[in-house]
């Protein structure tokens, strides 16, 4: 303990002086957790494709700054499009399947990993109630890697456009003085460690989706029968893969999901229990009104077809304050053990 404490006050010293309160709040209730034991953990890549590339000129490259030039023939064939994916398998074992976690758009699995603020997210939390848990950099996103190959440009967002996109403060409500920036009353995303999430953004393109899903499934295909776990982009990811694979899904976990599944194929996955989480100011935003209202109708449809749809706005569970990025939250814990309760309640876990 006295090593993990001397870590953290190491940090608070390199650490801006506005976010240092906060930073020494969690570095303590850090240093007071049980440790994690694992009986295993490791990564892997999966999925992917050879591509061929012909006709190009040889080139003379200086790969090191007054190195000797060397030719470089980029013909050839290239392995393209695959997936990263870490995993952690707790000795004291509780889930009955793996629990995967699928992050959102221009985001990386980083997502579930330590927050902003310097706690332990939810890739901790399901590892201490006894998941094995898995936890991936989308195709073309983090250790996964990208090519020049994909259609389109990488996008990025300004440093700014997350506080009102994500919802943590109301539309106009960003200023890059941070004593003018406007939060959401009782909003619980650390406003202080903003900038330490916006260094977490990585490029993402919107013409990948059909390869991001192909790994994914064969992520499924290795690992599964599982729960899945998604949030925002990845939504579209978890209802696609669901509908690939309804034998080897056993649950989704929606949180924030921007679109709902298909409604025409319901039939075949309407045995997969479904739950869907959305945080504050959902309902009146100008944009996630729509957004939610996706999952509204096509909640409404599954249950009409006999299936288990679980839409959650929390604050009308008592658990208020929460952005888009619950999971980054103060409050994340509140979430996660919403979450972990229903998968309990469907047999997923002692």
């Amino acid at each position: 303990m006295r090593r993990l404490l001397t870590s953290a006050l190491l940090v608070l010293a390199a650490a801006p002086a506005f976010a240092q309160v906060a930073f020494a709040q969690v570095a303590f209730a850090q240093a007071k957790k049980e440790p994690i034991a694992l009986r295993d953990m490791g990564s892997f890549h999966i999925g992917g494709r050879i591509i061929e590339i012909t006709g190009q000129p040889v080139k003379e490259v200086v790969f090191t700054p007054g190195g000797v030039p060397a030719k470089v023939d980029p013909n050839g064939r290239y392995q393209v499009e695959q997936m990263y994916v870490q995993y952690f398998l707790p000795q004291n074992r509780k889930g009955k399947l793996p629990l995967l976690l699928w992050h959102g758009g221009g985001l990386s699995g980083v997502t579930y990993e330590t927050k902003p603020d310097g706690g332990d997210g939810w890739m901790h939390y399901f590892i201490r109630k006894g998941w094995d848990t898995y936890v991936s950099d989308a195709m073309e996103r983090g250790r996964s890697g990208w090519t020049s190959t994909f259609k389109g440009e990488a996008m990025a967002l300004p440093f700014g456009d997350p506080w009102e996109r994500f919802r943590m403060g109301p539309p106009g409500s960003w200023n890059d003085d941070p004593a003018k920036r406007v939060s959401y009353p009782g909003m619980q995303f650390p406003a202080e460690a903003y900038p330490q999430f916006m260094k977490q953004g990585v490029p993402r393109w919107v013409t990948t989706d059909n390869e991001i899903v192909k790994a994914y499934i064969e992520l499924v295909d290795k690992v599964c029968p599982c729960a899945i776990l998604v949030h925002s982009q990845s939504g579209t990811f978890g209802y696609k893969v669901l509908e690939a694979r309804p034998d080897k899904v056993k649950a989704l976990v929606a949180v924030e999901p921007t679109v709902g599944g298909d409604k025409n194929k319901i039939a075949s996955v309407k045995n997969t229990p479904i739950t869907v989480i959305i945080g504050d100011n959902a309902k009146e935003h100008p944009r996630w009104k729509n957004i939610r209202q996706n999952s509204v109708g096509y909640g409404e449809a599954f249950k009409a077809a006999g299936g288990s749809f679980d839409l959650v706005d929390l604050p009308d569970a008592g658990i208020k304050g929460n952005s888009h990025m619950v999971m980054m939250d103060k409050n994340s814990d509140q979430v996660a053990d919403l979450i972990q309760k229903w998968l309990v309640s469907k047999g997923l876990s002692d």
